[in-house]
């Protein structure tokens, strides 16, 4: 932890609504006129596309699996300094992983490769982290003790199972049987790396949905946010001010003395009105230590 640079980690799985999160943060730094360092968990895989393929088949010869949610396929080394270095001198490196031909063309550079390592502008107020691994913890490396806030974001299981199936299948033209396939494989990983960090985090937003998910194999759609609610909980509910919060969120009510719960269509809203006295906090802290 850093009060002169500090770092606010988002971690997540497949399907956590990462484009909402991205906006509301968006939203808050906009506003608040903070200058985010940007990094994406994905630029901290050990492999690009190409590689990732063959070293997930030369492992499948072996008996093994190999898969993104796991230290084996990523540099949490890498990472780990990264935000030692940030907290410490408000430097450090990041590349970025090109995800599709749009990126792709503005880098000049194909989908599923990494651009160059580079310098992290000195121009900054704070580390913005957005991935899978934010709040790891292993025999190894210690991420989750260097972030200032950290967020988890993540929906109940079957809803991650229903979004996977029909944007991979959709998307990526994979057939239902090996979407499957792939989450059963991962599930190792997901249980000893993934989870955990959801009991590290200082505020996590699970969706939830009200209607049947009971078998996520035969849904025809994802349930949308109207069919949805979000539960925030707080680690330290003594720093919530549930009062306003409640009063800013319509149709929003406590379940337990730690848990928020909003309706989904207001998530965005929802971690702005919460996120944002957090974060400003850290900004008046950064200011008065000069």
């Amino acid at each position: 932890m850093s009060v002169s640079h500090p770092i606010i980690a988002v971690t997540g799985s497949s399907g956590a609504g990462t484009s909402t999160v991205k906006h509301a943060f968006e939203d808050i730094f906009r506003r608040s006129g903070i200058k985010p360092v940007v990094v994406e968990g994905d630029s901290f895989h050990r492999y690009d596309r190409m590689d990732m393929r063959a070293a997930v088949a030369k492992q499948e010869e072996l008996g093994n699996t190999l898969t993104h949610f796991g230290p084996e396929a990523n540099r949490l080394d890498m990472l780990e300094k990264l935000f030692q270095t940030y907290s410490e001198t408000g430097k450090g490196e990041k590349r970025l992983y090109i995800h599709d031909d749009k990126e792709g063309k503005i880098h000049n550079q194909e989908p599923g490769t990494f651009t160059p390592w580079e310098e992290i502008d000195g121009d900054n107020d704070l580390l913005f982290y957005e991935g899978l691994h934010g709040g790891v913890v292993t025999d190894e490396v210690n991420i989750a003790r260097y972030t200032d806030l950290l967020i988890g974001v993540v929906p109940v299981i079957n809803l991650e199972w229903i979004q996977k199936i029909k944007r991979d299948c959709a998307n990526r033209g994979y057939s239902q049987d090996a979407v499957v396939d792939i989450i059963l494989k991962r599930m190792p990983d997901y249980i000893h790396h993934i989870t955990p960090q959801f009991s590290r985090t200082d505020i996590n937003f699970q969706r939830v949905p009200l209607i049947d998910t009971s078998n996520p194999f035969v849904m025809r759609e994802i349930p949308t946010p109207d069919e949805s609610l979000i539960v925030i909980r707080f680690k330290e509910p003594k720093k919530a001010d549930f009062p306003y919060y409640l009063s800013m969120l319509k149709d929003s009510f406590m379940s337990r003395p730690n848990n928020l719960v909003v309706p989904a269509v207001k998530m965005g809203l929802a971690m702005e009105v919460i996120l944002t006295p957090f974060i400003e906090g850290m900004m008046e802290k950064k200011s008065q230590r000069g």
